[in-house]
């Protein structure tokens, strides 16, 4: 935050874009998502919050006391400890700010336990010295137990501070460690012996000018030196870009990374502004992948018409119907008339083969992509029928028809004559870390709870099935082609 003003986040609903998160998603400065009780929250700046009983669809009711911005919440043990910073960032003219955290037994505000502690501050800016106590993040390292917490802004240096994780208090003795500058709104994660100090860099509070974008460093030291990938100390300005403006989205801002699944992590940020809606800051949620050790921003799964590939072999998915030749005058390649002109092969029509295919259900298969209409998906988003963090639910047909995928209560795959809606036709894509993705039912017939572990799989060359995801092995990943 960098404006003497506050963005507030409870706005009348606008234009939807069809891939953005539904509902009354707006917010600025986000903390990373969390689930509890089997809901999603994220606090913003002001003092309140969105909440999600799917992580798609997104309204307003979550509760912080205290105000101030850019706020961050963990679970610890039992307890969640929130950390958002009072004042500075400009707000109000000013540049001294406080750092303050709490607990709370649950985020519910309908819940009897939910009762926030008394703040207690753990840093503080005089508004002189070259730091803005704003905007914090929380990360507890995995390897050692130990709570961090970074903060700054443009103002001057992003700091580092050690908290207790039994009581949210700064550890006694603590001296804080200025480890970047050039960013605000900085986060800290660890993955795979590494810790990476994410930041927002550019202008924001702006609309659809602000030029946010995130990036990041890293270092096998939770104090650094954070580097990126050219070897840049992010103290001295470095960072490699995480995401940026894009799909009449501009100025990403505040990261924060959830892990969903192995394999499967999401990002979420806001967007400074959205085209769509009338130029307002919204909650964003993205793929998150992971190249060469670095994070990145996946793109958002639109839709379209696919080869759907599976990964294990490269083979198509594909109805189970006779092979139809496409008709072709030959000629033997020692024999060709150089001189006859060329024709371009049309591609084999729906209509000049449907009519051999089964009526009713028909089973799946894999083979080689041929091009050909039995093999030719046409994958749409069905916003109304909800969704999961970051994504609706899907249909999946074969182009130009209503024949839709579905799961059966055998966990096998079939394609039925009509998308009737129903939860068994109903998909669930994300994109893996890896860039590839996994395909799910939303539920399984016979099953009351939604499906969170069977996957489309390809256990042998050519038989599709549904089965346990497993990251470990490409039987349980797709990749989405276009001709």
């Amino acid at each position: 935050m960098k404006r003497l003003f506050l963005f507030y986040m409870f706005v009348l609903l606008g234009t939807i874009s069809s891939m953005a998160q539904t509902g009354q998603p707006y917010i600025h400065d986000p903390s990373t998502i969390i689930e509890c009780e089997g809901k999603y929250y994220t606090f913003g700046t002001g003092g309140g919050g969105l909440i999600s009983d799917d992580g798609w669809s997104w309204h307003g009711g979550a509760e912080r006391p205290g105000g101030g911005a850019a706020p961050d919440v963990m679970k610890i043990g039992d307890r969640y400890l929130v950390i958002y910073g009072a004042t500075g960032g400009g707000l109000f003219g000013g540049h001294n700010g406080r750092i303050l955290t709490m607990w709370n037994k649950t985020l519910d505000p309908k819940s009897s336990d939910f009762h926030y502690t008394e703040a207690i501050e753990v840093a503080s800016s005089d508004g002189m010295e070259d730091c803005d106590a704003i905007d914090p993040s929380l990360l507890l390292d995995p390897t050692t137990g130990r709570l961090w917490a970074t903060y700054g802004t443009y103002f001057g240096s992003i700091r580092l501070i050690e908290l207790d994780p039994q009581s949210g208090e700064r550890v006694k003795g603590n001296v804080e460690k200025d480890i970047a500058i050039d960013c605000e709104a900085s986060d800290l994660i660890f993955r795979d012996g590494w810790y990476y100090l994410l930041g927002t860099h550019g202008t924001c509070c702006d609309g659809v000018n602000s030029t946010y974008n995130i990036v990041v460093g890293r270092s096998q030291n939770v104090e650094g030196p954070y580097l990126d990938n050219v070897g840049r100390d992010m103290f001295h300005g470095g960072g490699r870009m995480v995401i940026a403006a894009g799909n009449r989205y501009s100025g990403p801002g505040h990261f924060g990374r959830t892990v969903i699944d192995e394999g499967v992590e999401v990002m979420s940020c806001h967007y400074e502004a959205d085209f769509d809606r009338s130029g307002r800051s919204v909650l964003a949620i993205r793929p998150l992948l992971w190249r060469n050790g670095w994070p990145v921003a996946g793109e958002q799964f639109r839709g379209g018409t696919f080869e759907i590939e599976s990964e294990r072999r490269g083979y198509s998915l594909e109805l189970a119907v006779d092979f139809v030749r496409i008709p072709q005058e030959r000629e033997r390649f020692w024999q060709m008339d150089l001189n006859k002109p060329l024709v371009s092969i049309p591609n084999q029509r729906l209509e000049d083969v449907v009519k051999n295919w089964p009526a009713g259900n028909i089973s799946l298969r894999c083979s080689d992509y041929m091009n050909r209409p039995h093999q030719r998906w046409t994958v749409t988003p069905i916003p109304d029928a909800g969704g999961y963090l970051g994504g609706p639910y899907y249909q999946i047909v074969i182009e130009g028809t209503n024949r839709a995928l579905a799961a059966t209560a055998e966990k096998e795959l079939i394609t039925v004559p009509q998308f009737t809606g129903t939860d068994e036709q109903l998909w669930r894509i994300e994109q893996l870390t890896d860039g590839t993705f996994r395909i799910m039912p939303k539920r399984i017939p016979g099953q009351q709870e939604l499906n969170s572990k069977y996957v489309i799989c390809s256990p042998a060359d050519s038989t599709p099935t549904l089965a346990e995801y497993d990251f470990k092995t490409d039987n349980s990943k797709w990749n989405f082609k276009k001709d």
